[in-house]
């Protein structure tokens, strides 16, 4: 499901400050169209996940910043396992 921003801001339970800051923090990269911002799932759980290590358990936007890191780096690398076990393959 794609969202513009509005309806992300309403699904995630947001303020405009704080999305424009996660924003500009790069912790969310919404697909930039004609109509403006459009934000998917993805976005949507990253939203949530933020909120969690914020609000849930105290981290500070230096900690967030690594935990997204370190998150992305392990999607990449999971990506690239598969992408060597599928190339292994036989028939």
């Amino acid at each position: 499901m794609t969202m513009n921003k509005k309806e992300f801001l309403v699904i995630a339970g947001l303020q405009v400050e704080m999305l424009d800051f996660w924003i500009e923090q790069q912790w969310l990269i919404p697909e930039q169209t004609a109509d403006g911002a459009a934000f998917s799932d993805v976005d949507l759980a990253r939203a949530h996940f933020i909120r969690d290590l914020k609000a849930d358990l105290g981290v500070n936007d230096e900690g967030v910043d690594v935990i997204l890191h370190l998150v992305d780096q392990l999607h990449g690398l999971r990506h690239a396992l598969e992408l060597l076990h599928g190339d292994h393959r036989g028939p």
